[in-house]
């Protein structure tokens, strides 16, 4: 019953992989807004996009204030961000989608879209998720304080950690161009201006 259970859940993996591999940019999928409607994200063609998973109790919650100065700056340019909160990491995004957008509105005043919770890693994870990460594998947090912390951290979990493409913590993002092509990733790690600099240099 055991092996079973095991088989099964890999076979749904692997279908979820496939599915994945199959798409040709992010406008082949479809996601749940935050009252659970389904969303094309083929809406947001010709638009530079920024994904990312986001959660209110963790240490990189504050980087809801830039995320939301990046999208009054760059939004009439063609810019959207899309925030998927996720409480697979230290269940750190607790609370329904209505309390998760109170919670950002009030304390940082977000207009971007907030999308319906979700799973990025396991067999749960959102199909749109495992295509970005296949897209865009990890490629390390950096240098720095944080950096090192978050290294530290990981390989506590995991020692192999590294050589693995899914998603490892909050407030990874995706740097999406105008063709619905995944160009870029940055941990949550990535200092402000590494993104910033990206999204204007494709705008």
């Amino acid at each position: 019953m055991y092996m079973k259970r095991i088989l099964v859940s890999l076979l749904s993996l692997l279908t979820a992989v496939s599915f994945a591999a199959a798409q040709s940019s992010v406008y082949d999928f479809t996601v749940k807004d935050a009252n659970g409607a389904d969303v094309s994200l083929s809406a947001y063609r010709g638009k530079v996009l920024l994904v990312v998973n986001t959660a209110t109790k963790c240490g990189f919650t504050p980087q809801y204030k830039e995320l939301q100065a990046a999208y009054e700056k760059y939004k009439d340019l063609g810019f959207e961000i899309l925030d998927f909160p996720c409480n697979q990491f230290g269940e750190q995004a607790p609370g329904t989608n209505a309390e998760i957008a109170e919670f950002c509105t009030e304390n940082y005043h977000t207009t971007f879209p907030q999308f319906l919770k979700i799973d990025v890693n396991g067999e749960n994870a959102s199909p749109f998720w495992r295509y970005l990460y296949a897209q865009k594998g990890f490629e390390g947090f950096g240098k720095g304080m944080s950096a090192g912390m978050m290294d530290s951290m990981m390989k506590r979990r995991d020692k192999d950690y590294a050589s693995k493409p899914e998603i490892k913590w909050n407030f990874t993002k995706f740097l999406v161009d105008r063709q619905g092509k995944v160009i870029a990733r940055f941990e949550p790690t990535a200092d402000e201006k590494e993104w910033d600099v990206a999204i204007k240099s494709i705008l």
